[in-house]
Parts: C-alpha cells; sequence; structure tokens
C-alpha cells in the first residue's frame, strides 16, 4: 500500500488548489498567455504544482496521466508512481536473489541487504501516511520540514541499497536504475513541500505560515520547546545525579541486565513515555540495536571513557558497510549522554562502523566515537552531537542525513600507509532534500600517532560522496594538518558542478582559505549567509526539538 503515502497531504492542496485554479483561469482568461488558454482546467492545476520541482516532466506525466479535474485522481497517480517504481526495486532485489546461487558471497550479502533496506522504505512511506492523515492542510502546511526529512530518509534507504554493489559495477548501475525514477519522484515531492507557502498564494489561498527564522526555537527557560518538563528534568539531572533509571545493565550483576540489548527489550508493551536506561561502566562487546519500535529511549552511562559499547565487524570481515556498526539506532526521539562508541576493526578492516544513527531528533551528549574509515553514519533524520570526541581516518563522518555536530573534538587519525585522510563525506543524493552536515565550533586536530606526520600525510575537510553533497564548516578551529586546497573530488570532476561546500569565519593554519579549491561550488560565506547552516535554521524543526536543560547550548553563531 506504498502508493498510498502522500495522497493526504497533496490532496489537500489540490483540493482547494485544482477549484480556486479553475475559478482563477475562467476569471483571467483575458489576460492570460495562449500556451497557459491551451490547457485544460485539470492541466493548469497539474503545472502549476509542478512547476517548483527539479524533474518537472516527471511530475506533469505522472499527475496529468489522471486526465482528471478530480483532486483524488491526480493525487493517486503521482502516488502511485512511486509506490510502483518501489515495488519494481523490490521485485527485482528478490529476483536477482532468487538467481544468486552462483554468485560469489558479497553479492549475495547485498542482494539481501536491498531487501531489507527497501522493506524499511516501505514501512517509512507507511508512517508517513500515517502522519498525514491526522492533520489538515494547514498543519501539513506547518509540518512540511518534519515531512521532507522523513521523505529524506526513504532516499537514504535505496542509496544504502545501491552502495552495497560497490563491488559489482554492471550489478549496480542495474540496481541503481531501478530506483532513479522513485528518486526524482520523491525529490518533486520534497520540493512542493519546500515550497508550500508559495504554492498555495498561487492558489490563492493564505495560511499565514510562520516564516522558520521567526520561529520560537527555544522557551522562555533555555530549553527547547520539543522537550516536554519530564524530559527537561531528566537531562537536567546530568550524569552526576544519574536520573532514576527504568533499567540498569552492569556487567558484574549488579543491575538488572548484563545486557544493554535485554535492558531495551525489557521495555513493557505500550510504554510510550521516556525509557530510561543506565548503562554502568564496563566494555560491552554486544552488536546493540536501538529498534524502531523502542522510540524516546535515554540511554546514559558513567562516562565515555568508562561506558563503552565496542565491536570489529568491518568490510574486509565480509560484512557490508552500514551492517558493520558497533550500536545501531533506528528509533526516533533518542538521547544519550555519557558513553563511548568504537570499532576496533582498525585501518586493516577499511569501511567499519562504530555507530549507525538512523534516529529522526537523536541528540548525544558528552559521548565519544571511535574507529578509522565510516566511524560515524547519520543514515538518515535530524541528528545533534553535543561536546563529542570523534575519531577516524577515511570519510569518518559520512551519512545521509541532517546533522549538526557542535563544541566537539574531531581526531584525525593516522591512517596504512598511502592513505589519505577526509574528515567528512556527506550523502546527499536530489536537490530537494534537507539534508547535510554542520561542523560548528569545533576543533580538527591529529592524534599524537599522526603528529609526527601530519604534514605529509594528506588531510581534506571532505569529498563529495553524493550528487548535491553538503558540507559546511563554521566558526571551528583547524590544524595545520588540513591541506591548503581543504577539499578533494571524490573521482576526476564528479559531483564538483552540484555539491554545496562552505567555510565561515573559521580560525587556525588550517582555515587559511587561500590556496582553497576553486570549484564554484566551494562558498566561503557572510554572516548572513551562514546564519541557515545554525543549528535554529539548518535542523528542519529545530524549534520543536534538539538539546535538552543542563547542556550547553548554542542556538545561533559563537560571537
Amino acid at each position: 500500500m506504498i502508493g498510498k503515502i502522500v495522497v493526504s497531504g497533496i490532496s489537500l492542496i489540490l483540493v482547494v488548489g485544482v477549484v480556486i485554479g479553475v475559478v482563477a483561469a475562467v476569471n483571467r482568461s483575458g489576460d492570460s498567455s495562449q500556451n497557459t488558454d491551451a490547457l485544460s482546467p485539470q492541466m493548469k492545476a497539474v503545472t502549476q504544482l509542478c512547476q517548483p520541482t527539479n524533474y518537472k516532466e516527471t511530475c506533469t506525466k505522472v499527475l496529468g496521466s489522471a486526465n482528471s479535474t478530480d483532486p483524488k485522481a491526480l493525487i493517486k497517480a503521482g502516488v502511485l508512481a512511486i509506490s510502483d517504481s518501489l515495488t519494481k526495486s523490490m521485485n527485482l532485489s528478490e529476483d536477482l536473489v532468487g538467481n544468486a546461487g552462483s554468485s560469489e558471497p558479497r553479492t549475495k550479502l547485498a542482494l539481501d541487504d536491498c531487501n531489507i533496506l527497501l522493506k524499511n522504505a516501505s514501512d517509512e512511506l507507511q508512517d508517513i501516511l500515517a502522519k498525514m492523515s491526522d492533520n489538515d492542510l494547514k498543519n501539513i502546511a506547518e509540518r512540511a520540514d518534519d515531512f521532507r526529512i522523513w521523505l529524506s530518509s526513504i532516499i537514504s534507504y535505496q542509496e544504502l541499497c545501491i552502495d552495497g554493489f560497490d563491488h559489482d559495477g554492471d550489478l549496480k548501475s542495474k540496481v541503481q536504475n531501478s530506483t532513479n525514477y522513485g528518486s526524482e519522484l520523491t525529490d518533486n515531492v520534497l520540493t512542493i513541500l519546500g515550497g508550500i507557502s508559495d504554492i498555495l498564494q498561487n492558489f490563492g489561498l493564505q495560511l499565514n505560515l510562520p516564516n522558520i527564522n521567526s520561529r520560537r526555537l527555544l522557551g522562555a527557560d533555555g530549553y527547547p520547546t520539543w522537550l516536554s518538563a519530564a524530559d527537561r528534568k531528566l537531562l537536567a539531572v546530568g550524569n552526576a545525579g544519574k536520573a532514576a533509571p527504568n533499567a540498569v545493565v552492569a556487567l558484574d550483576g549488579s543491575g538488572q541486565f548484563k545486557s544493554i540489548n535485554a535492558a531495551i527489550n525489557s521495555r513493557p508493551k505500550g510504554q510510550n513515555g521516556r525509557f530510561v536506561i543506565y548503562v554502568k561502566a564496563g566494555i560491552y562487546n554486544e552488536a546493540v540495536v536501538v529498534p524502531k519500535t523502542q522510540a524516546n529511549i535515554l540511554m546514559y552511562g558513567d562516562g565515555p571513557r568508562r561506558t563503552i559499547v565496542t565491536g570489529k565487524k568491518s568490510f574486509t570481515s565480509g560484512v557490508n558497510t552500514w551492517n558493520t556498526a558497533s550500536f545501531v539506532v533506528e528509533a526516533p526521539g533518542f538521547i544519550c549522554k555519557g558513553m563511548g562508541f568504537q570499532n576496533t576493526a582498525g585501518p586493516d578492516g577499511h569501511q567499519a562502523v562504530a555507530i549507525r544513527v538512523n534516529s529522526d531528533l537523536s541528540v548525544f551528549h558528552n559521548c565519544r566515537f571511535d574507529g578509522y574509515q565510516d566511524t560515524l553514519l547519520y543514515q538518515a533524520g535530524r541528528q545533534f552531537y553535543r561536546n563529542c570526541v570523534i575519531s577516524g581516518t577515511i570519510d569518518f563522518l559520512f551519512g545521509y542525513g541532517a546533522a549538526v555536530i557542535q563544541n566537539s573534538l574531531i581526531i584525525v587519525r593516522k591512517p596504512n600507509p598511502n592513505q589519505f585522510n577526509t574528515v567528512t563525506a556527506d550523502g546527499k543524493k536530489e536537490k530537494g532534500q534537507t539534508t547535510g552536515l554542520v561542523i560548528h565550533n569545533c576543533r580538527i586536530v591529529p592524534e599524537a600517532k599522526l603528529v609526527p606526520e601530519r604534514l605529509t600525510v594528506k588531510t581534506y575537510l571532505g569529498r563529495p560522496w553524493k550528487q548535491f553533497s553538503t558540507t559546511v564548516v563554521m566558526e571551528s578551529q583547524l590544524g595545520d594538518l588540513i591541506q591548503p586546497d581543504g577539499w578533494m573530488p571524490w573521482a576526476g570532476s564528479q559531483f564538483l558542478d552540484t555539491l554545496f561546500y562552505a567555510e565561515y569565519a573559521n580560525t587556525g593554519p588550517g582555515a587559511n582559505t587561500a590556496r582553497r579549491v576553486k570549484w564554484k561550488t566551494l562558498h566561503f560565506l557572510n554572516k548572513n549567509e551562514a546564519q541557515r547552516f545554525t543549528v535554529g535554521t539548518f535542523l528542519a524543526g529545530a524549534g520543536q526539538w534538539i538539546g535538552g536543560a543542563g547542556v550547553p547550548f548554542l542556538l545561533g553563531f559563537r560571537a
């Protein structure tokens, strides 16, 4: 039933929009252009709705195929196209699995992963449908940011599926071709929602929607408005006070559980409030998963060097990248304090993730993430990291979601001989996505082992993993290990005309921009331009989430 996903949201727009569009077409027939007059009332509405999209031909073809002025018929055509595309991708994946009897293990693994990931995309679409069904037009318009980030996650699942076939170019192209059309359709919906205010105005409807820059981002007490009073109290207690937990994990048997997974799964069914788990000091060698069904968990430890979750799965050990994570968060509203996460596969393990976060509205405070290549995967959703330590070598901050890392220490480690270091590799695929990575008020420094070779081992701020890779580094201190050109290509000139990289008000010897790469897509921002990458504006709907009581928080600039 994936095809129903966007019906409720956009149909409400068209219910009003098509009617007003038809009336307006009649009233102003004398001053319309000849081309517009030649369109039927139905196609006039379709054309107006598709005007801001990045794939206009696709949008017009899909919505116009209904050949009706009935808004439900128009929307059904658009949604069924998304559904059909995803269904075809799933069917292709299943067929390939069935024919993979003689395929090499890596291919079988990638195909199995695709089945899981595309099913996750389907589930995400069902969630979006349910949320849209519960809202009227005004509420959907006001929550457009939320719907856009949720829709963006569908693309992230598809990209994770595709990226599993990097070892097989022909098979990767086949799978990619099956998902590209669905990505275009999703991007069109993302863009329509992004311009919903203008679209409604074009249809003659004014809802007086608040401007994102004017929304109240924090309450009068300095806490984010999305947090409940109970959440604020829990966060304000901090590690010292140790908020009363619902479950205690301890390897020495002094808690209710010896396993973090057991504590997560002990949550009573139907308990929808904040569930608090205290993980006592120890090294937990278990593959932890916070499943999507376990929303709103607050987990805290005894400090990032005392409570540590570890693992050593890696690409070279036969596991695809997204499944190498020692700790996985799939549930929304996850908050973590005072814990460490590591992958000990080392540089020989190649891709080896310490933590994979697919959690919208997630917060990590005073945590540590250690690895080499691909340490932290911000897979999807809005994520905020504050006062954390993150270490790695190649692409060690990477993902498809929307993440801000603030007031944190980013440590570049010594790679294998003949390797380089890239701090970031953002995976934004479609222009309409509201995703990317912002590094704000951080320090980027070499680890002790790299210091003697920091000027000869090349280190870059990032490279573009996908077509619209978006990364901003601002008000941060950059050590002299950062190469003068700052950024490096992924492969030749690939994506250099479409990416968005930016720097603002950085300091330190690595912040000198005089010799930066001369890409037209690398921007040196002024304060007004950089404003949209502050927490309050970049993380969609930030007025309803982020942070917590007792946590230092920079809503805007440092100075």
